[in-house]
């Protein structure tokens, strides 16, 4: 079977479609082609790392060798493929205005282009023979019958097309989640599609947006046919006092913002949608898209928000009909079968590649040895050669003296003069010796299947990470906003449930994960996310994707970091309410505390509540009435405890002041609020060697009740927490609350040590090491 060749837009793609793409060059950067004496692709793409041609002379060339068809469907499919909204990897580099979504391309004249990098990985290795070339429209050149492609192309960048009496569409995907699919296949040849969508969960859009519903992707991987629905990425943001938009910053594949824009504009003048105030285009080239929609006020932005989906292209849908050629003939191929397809394709190549190589140092191993034995006997060949009438008869007593081969006796006959030297032999020696390891390898890596199992993987590998970019588009395994009537949309159903619903923050983001913080709330209440700089983060549950039982989960399949914006090495510490109650505690890495309260965190969507000094970073964060009791655990195994009243609450622009001495390297790696009724707390303790690779040493660890740990004042350095053991030299993590609950790195749990130790006692050796600790979910 060949490699799968659509019948639609593709670079990859064989069709009578008026989009078909140019072909690339079959040079490589090892072995660039002879330019104007190739006889088998046009000039202009064997150049792919040197400058630009015109787009009008690519499509020329095209047009003249290689597709019999118009000008204009060969410069769309130039264009189609450098445009990074249209494929996930493009293959061309295009210099001029390639258009948008919503505006087409400048003409040809006006445009230049090459080959993209990408490009070589698809044609690379064409000159060694890896696949059949055969004429081209009017038999004047040669062209590849099927690329050999070093990634999945068709699964990669997806193809849209129709032919007679046919038609496909396949959705682009992740390269890097393609090729780990593609290696567990080649692994495990009886894969279940079950076990390759662990790999490749969903199309990766080249806009990105989210995916919404997983039933109709895993339909179209098992059978070649189903269809998903694609949201626009939107949060609801504050625009000024009082006034709410929603902001679009992804959208649907294929969907530009002048499309959304019209249709809006459509739906609020035919009065089917209610409660917007302005829409604003605000996309540039350095932020990229932004979309910001105006909410009226009196009308809740998420009701309005899930209008604009039912109603506008800001939630659009796309069938996926896997339609390819296979053999020559088209068949409708599920995600398994299009794996096997192109797997199959790929060890011939290399089979073929390796048997070419082999052939080649197999020819040049003849001549070094023919060569060798000529310089050993120099005088007698000069001899045979000067003696001798002609060329003919020089090669024919060659052959009969030296019992040299044709192709040797002719290879002698041409050697030049300077050769003959002593420094040359030891090259050749060195050659001949080098040739037959490589022939030995390739005799080997053709014998053995699983050798060029190996092989296959190891190039899909390479294309991965030389290519490969980190998912753009969410999958929310959740349903599609089902349609309603006209009459349903009136503006008095804008307007959601204030239902009460709690909000996780988990440890790691991982299943069987541990719960750091947590805040109960309502669906349309506000809460604040405390970061490691010091800032505060408002936001509402209604932006966060929910889960049965009304609660609200964050960072555990959705990371937090797609909700809210955090700077550069920064990370939430805890979740916090934002209603009257008591004020606010912090504690830092190098022990200040603070107490902020309610009334100074304002209405604004995020503010600086601590000054931090240089190096300092929040450790953790909770509210903290007079009545509770802070406490500290720093690494150097000193826990403190103290009132939480000494600390007088202060504005948000304070830096705070002394909560815990440290010693002399020491730092705070655990904060807490201990309510005045919960004494049934535990102090979870963990040691290790801080010269020990991040998971390589499990250390030791201790629970003890709360308890056991005396109250000190505050700015003193409190009780040892852990006496450490040979190899340890300092606590490495610390928890202090109710249930605790302990995971690796991975999610995976974790088992402690049960809870009675004493608070100096020494810990008990782990089986794995503990990533993080935190709350069990109940």
């Amino acid at each position: 079977m060949s490699r799968p060749r659509c019948r639609g837009r593709s670079s990859s793609t064989r069709t009578r479609s008026s989009t078909r793409a140019p072909s690339p060059t079959h040079a490589t950067a090892s072995s660039p082609c002879s330019g104007a004496s190739c006889t088998r692709w046009p000039r202009w793409a064997c150049a792919p790392t040197g400058g630009t041609s015109r787009a009008p002379r690519v499509v020329g060339e095209v047009m003249g060798k290689l597709h019999p068809h118009g000008d204009t469907a060969i410069y769309d499919a130039l264009v189609r493929l450098a445009q990074h909204f249209s494929l996930r990897v493009p293959l061309i580099d295009g210099h001029g205005n390639f258009g948008s979504l919503d505006d087409g391309p400048a003409a040809s004249r006006y445009t230049e282009a090459r080959l993209a990098p990408p490009a070589l990985a698809l044609t690379e290795n064409l000159d060694e023979d890896v696949v059949d070339f055969v004429p081209n429209y009017d038999g004047q050149f040669q062209q590849p019958d099927v690329l050999p492609a070093a990634f999945p192309n068709l699964l990669v960048n997806g193809a849209t097309g129709i032919a007679v009496g046919m038609a496909t569409n396949m959705a682009p995907h992740n390269l890097i989640e393609v090729v780990g699919a593609a290696i567990h296949l080649l692994n495990s040849p009886e894969a279940t599609v079950d076990e390759l969508m662990e790999f490749i969960p969903g199309p990766d859009l080249p806009s990105g947006g989210i995916i919404v519903g997983l039933d109709g992707i895993k339909d179209a991987y098992t059978h070649g046919r189903g269809l998903f629905r694609t949201r626009a990425k939107a949060s609801i943001e504050s625009l000024g006092p009082r006034r709410t938009g929603i902001v679009i910053t992804e959208l649907p594949y294929l969907v530009g913002p002048e499309r959304v824009i019209e249709k809006i504009k459509d739906a609020v003048q035919a009065k089917k949608l209610a409660g917007i105030a302005d829409v604003t285009d605000l996309s540039d080239r350095q932020n990229g898209l932004r979309l910001v929609i105006g909410i009226k006020t009196g009308f809740d932005a998420q009701a309005v928000l899930e209008h604009l989906y039912r109603l506008t292209p800001l939630e659009d849908s796309f069938g996926i009909n896997n339609v390819a050629l296979v053999d020559g003939q088209p068949q409708t191929l599920g995600l398994r079968e299009m794996l096997r397809v192109y797997l199959d394709h790929r060890i011939r190549v290399v089979t073929r590649r390796s048997e070419y190589r082999l052939a080649r140092k197999r020819e040049r191993l003849h001549l070094v040895e023919g060569l060798l034995i000529a310089i050993l006997d120099i005088d007698e060949v000069i001899q045979v050669i000067r003696t001798s009438d002609d060329g003919e008869q020089a090669r024919t007593r060659l052959q009969e003296v030296f019992d040299f081969s044709h192709p040797q006796a002719e290879y002698i006959l041409e050697l030049r003069l300077r050769r003959l030297t002593k420094f040359s032999r030891i090259e050749l020696e060195a050659e001949r010796d080098q040739l037959q390891a490589e022939i030995d390898q390739l005799v080997e890596l053709l014998g053995s299947e699983v050798l060029l199992r190996a092989q296959v993987a190891t190039e899909l590998e390479a294309a991965a990470e030389a290519y490969g970019t980190p998912r753009r588009t969410m999958l929310l395994n959740g349903g599609p906003v089902q349609p309603r009537s006209a009459k349903a949309a009136a503006a008095a159903d804008l307007q959601i449930a204030d239902a009460p619903c709690r909000v996780f923050l988990s440890a790691t983001g991982r299943m069987h994960d541990a719960i750091r913080s947590s805040v109960d709330t309502t669906t349309r209440g506000d809460i604040g996310a405390v970061t490691s700089s010091g800032r505060l983060v408002r936001f509402s549950p209604v932006d966060l994707p929910s889960v049965p039982g009304n609660a609200v989960q964050l960072a555990a399949g959705t990371r937090v970091e797609q909700y809210l914006a955090l700077g550069k090495g920064e990370h939430i510490v805890a979740l916090v309410p934002l209603t009257d109650g008591p004020p606010i505690a912090l504690g830092t890495a190098h022990g200040v505390v603070k107490r902020v309260a309610a009334s100074e965190l304002g209405t604004k969507p995020e503010i600086e509540i601590i000054a931090l000094r240089d190096g300092d970073r929040v450790i953790g964060a909770a509210p903290a009435s007079d009545a509770a009791e802070l406490v500290f655990v720093a690494s150097d195994a000193q826990l403190l405890r103290f009132d939480a009243s000494s600390v007088r609450p202060q504005g948000r622009s304070a830096g705070g002041m002394a909560g815990i001495r440290l010693s002399d390297g020491a730092q705070v790696i655990a904060f807490a609020v201990v309510g005045g009724s919960s004494f049934d707390a535990v102090v979870v303790t963990v040691a290790g060697s801080t010269s020990a690779l991040p998971g390589t040493d499990a250390g030791s660890a201790k629970v003890s009740a709360f308890t056991e740990f005396p109250a000190k004042g505050r700015a003193t350095g409190g009780v040892r927490a852990q006496r450490l053991l040979r190899g340890e030299d300092a606590l490495v993590l610390a928890w202090i609350g109710s249930d605790p609950r302990a995971v690796g790195a991975d999610g995976a749990v974790r088992t402690l040590p049960e809870s009675g130790a004493k608070r100096d006692a020494s810990g008990q050796p782990l089986d794995a090491a503990v990533g993080a600790i935190g709350t069990a979910i109940r």
